[in-house]
């Protein structure tokens, strides 16, 4: 498979990417809804329907970012969430912002797996876990902080799977543009 390691003890990901293997999806989410529900779910929503694509593979997160624009009015957390039993295309989609391959120059290498902005998923997340803190206050009065977390390959999607940034309660007033980088790796 591939060391996914990062730092002194282990390697990069620089042999995952030098294959055009890993991928980055950015949205622009208004609202992030609460894990539990089905509706509107993503921020990116990324789908592991590798089964009808060209290859089956296991999407493995490797990180999550997150920029607030606007702050939020309910005390919240970000984070990322997941099921299975999606083997249809989640509905009431919206296109991603962008998605891209970290190969820069890789000649039209896109991913297996679909990703939107947000959508419908069949079984809302089964799982919460928290990356970020969506504070309440004005913008100016939140200090500036790391807003990228790694994952580093704790949470892998299968195929028919699902994994989105979600919120632990609906952020109502909240926009955020939230990136989300995975690695797929072709399954045995």
């Amino acid at each position: 498979m591939g060391n996914l390691s990062v730092g002194i003890a282990g390697s990069s990901y620089y042999e995952w990417a030098r294959k055009g293997q890993i991928f980055v999806a950015t949205a622009t989410i208004t609202a992030p809804v609460i894990y539990t529900t089905a509706a509107g779910t993503g921020g990116p929503l990324l789908w592991n329907n590798s089964p009808s694509n060209t290859s089956t593979v296991d999407a493995v997160i490797l990180a999550v970012s997150a920029g607030v624009t606007v702050a939020s009015t309910v005390a919240a957390n970000l984070g990322l969430t997941g099921n299975s039993g999606q083997t249809a295309a989640p509905t009431s989609t919206t296109a991603i912002g962008s998605v891209a391959s970290t190969y820069i120059g890789g000649a039209g290498v896109l991913p297996d797996c679909s990703v939107y902005s947000v959508g419908t998923v069949t079984n809302a997340g089964n799982f919460f876990m928290p990356t970020h803190t969506l504070d309440t206050g004005a913008l100016t009065t939140i200090p500036a902080a790391l807003n990228w977390v790694g994952i580093e390959g704790a949470i892998v999607v299968a195929p028919g799977g699902w994994c989105s940034v979600a919120a632990s309660a609906t952020a109502t007033t909240a926009v955020l543009t939230v990136g989300l980088m995975w690695v797929e790796i072709p399954v045995a």
